[in-house]
């Protein structure tokens, strides 16, 4: 009996330890580095809120005081700075063709103005990231590819639509930003004649044939802006690939990227000196981010070309809804690889909405979530729209942070505009999330630090009460106040 005992106990160990060898087991992305001490430091704030004229703007001066272990009556936000997550990529907005048409209808001051308000680190909210399209997308005037039909060998390309209105809105952009913007770009379909549906529209799929020169076409396109003056940071592999849309759409599955990526753009990437430029892959919703991350980084051949897989918001809109958890297991699967949100706006464009807090108050919540499940990179849609929410070649309007009036040469600010800004303007390129939690459910936090040490703290209230709470570092605190239906970022120095 002894005997059948120890053999049943080899056996289940022998088993266990050949499933452990079968299963990645990886390390935690968090560290505890070093020690933080608020001796000597202050507080700013910066409040934005409903009723009331406060956009960014600086209220108030807090101190930090004794405060040992808080007892449950106190609502506080705590913060560890010697716990690190993930490093902060940057945050921005896309360079449309249709932001830089409205763009180029204003006048000189007024495109100054746009551009000091999102690109100034110190007069505007600081954006340093930026995406663009690979050819049209909805948000163009009309539909447009860079090659002719059936030239698979690139021998007509040429960007020269993109000369007249996007690339000079890069260039000032980038200029604005103080001479460097990190920039990605990315496709919405391949000519018509590469799918099988023989449309931009629609879905389709990129037929096997011209798999090669598809991404022969990446390695053009980014070349080429390169030769222009326009340094590209990444590229995705293709703007929401699980969608046939009435604009131009295109689908793979998830094992159709994956195999497109290992065999033909990874290789092709590598093979042109690009290696070095961020694949990211899925760049669609929150919903299937797992599925997608998984099939495809489970591949070793495929995984060892993504740079990090990135997400949009349009099938997770509300509440529980949104589906954070999905972001955040991928995260904890795969930490070896970034997530970046790459799109994400308020669709159904109606000018009568133009004041709704609820268009800010969106852009915080997922924010906020969005960093603290492992995000390091955030980018907004179309920076910049006309009064119709457009132009837009299909009819799908939207909000923008920022409208133009342009037959009234006049520029419109959203709250979501100064909702992002309490990121953008204060967490910069290179900062770690550090470990914060609120203790109260109406209070919605994250915290980062900065390279040059200073601690970044956003605080979000959407609910219609006036309360009170305590920053919290290290058996010290700082006492302040969140308004109804505000957002805060509190600036420790």
């Amino acid at each position: 009996m002894m005997k059948e005992k120890l053999s049943i106990l080899l056996i289940l160990a022998t088993a266990f330890t050949a499933g452990a060898q079968t299963r990645k087991v990886t390390k935690p992305a968090v560290k505890s580095t070093g020690s933080y001490s608020t001796v000597n430091k202050k507080v700013t704030v910066y409040i934005t809120a409903d009723k009331s004229d406060y956009r960014l703007s600086k209220t108030e001066t807090l101190n930090f005081t004794e405060h040992k272990q808080p007892f449950e009556t106190e609502p506080c936000i705590f913060v560890d700075p010697t716990i690190k997550y993930q490093t902060f990529v940057g945050i921005g907005g896309a360079l449309t063709d249709a932001s830089a048409e409205t763009f180029a209808k204003l006048s000189k001051a007024n495109q100054q103005e746009l551009l000091t308000a999102y690109y100034s680190t110190d007069k505007g909210i600081g954006y340093s990231l930026a995406r663009t399209n690979i050819a049209s997308c909805d948000f163009s005037s009309g539909t447009y590819a860079y090659i002719q039909d059936n030239d698979k060998d690139l021998k007509t390309f040429s960007v020269a639509h993109d000369e007249q209105y996007k690339i000079p809105l890069i260039k000032q952009a980038t200029a604005a930003a103080g001479g460097k913007l990190t920039l990605y770009v990315s496709p919405w379909s391949p000519p018509a004649w590469m799918k099988d549906n023989n449309s931009v529209i629609g879905g389709g799929h990129l037929l096997p044939a011209y798999r090669q020169a598809w991404a022969n076409h990446y390695v053009k396109f980014i070349k080429t802006y390169e030769a222009m003056g326009i340094p590209v940071w990444g590229l995705s592999v293709q703007n929401e690939p699980m969608a046939k849309q009435i604009w131009e759409s295109c689908v793979y599955t998830a094992e159709e990227e994956r195999d497109f990526i290992k065999n033909f753009l990874g290789p092709t990437l590598q093979k042109s000196g690009l290696a070095a430029k961020k694949l990211i892959a899925w760049d669609h919703n929150r919903d299937q981010i797992f599925q997608r991350a998984s099939t495809i980084l489970n591949d070793k051949e495929a995984a060892k070309y993504v740079w990090g897989i990135g997400y949009h918001w349009y099938e997770t809109w509300t509440g529980s809804g949104m589906q954070f958890g999905n972001v955040k297991q991928t995260h904890e699967a795969y930490p070896d690889k970034a997530l970046i949100f790459t799109e994400g706006c308020k669709e159904q464009y109606d000018v009568k909405k133009l004041d709704d807090w609820t268009l800010g108050e969106r852009y915080g919540y997922s924010m906020i979530n969005d960093f603290n499940a492992g995000t390091g990179a955030w980018t907004d849609w179309n920076i910049l729209l006309d009064e119709k929410g457009g132009p837009n070649h299909v009819g799908n309007f939207c909000f923008a942070p920022v409208h133009a009036d342009t037959k009234k040469d006049k520029l419109i600010y959203t709250n979501a505009y100064y909702y992002i800004g309490h990121f953008s303007k204060f967490i910069r390129p290179g900062a770690r999330r550090i470990g914060t939690a609120s203790s109260r459910d109406k209070l919605f936090s994250t915290a980062f630090l900065n390279t040059d040490g200073k601690l970044v703290v956003v605080v979000m209230n959407q609910s219609d009460e006036k309360l009170k709470y305590n920053l919290w570092i290290k058996g010290e605190a700082a006492e302040a106040t969140s308004l109804p239906h505000s957002i805060a970022t509190l600036v420790v120095n």
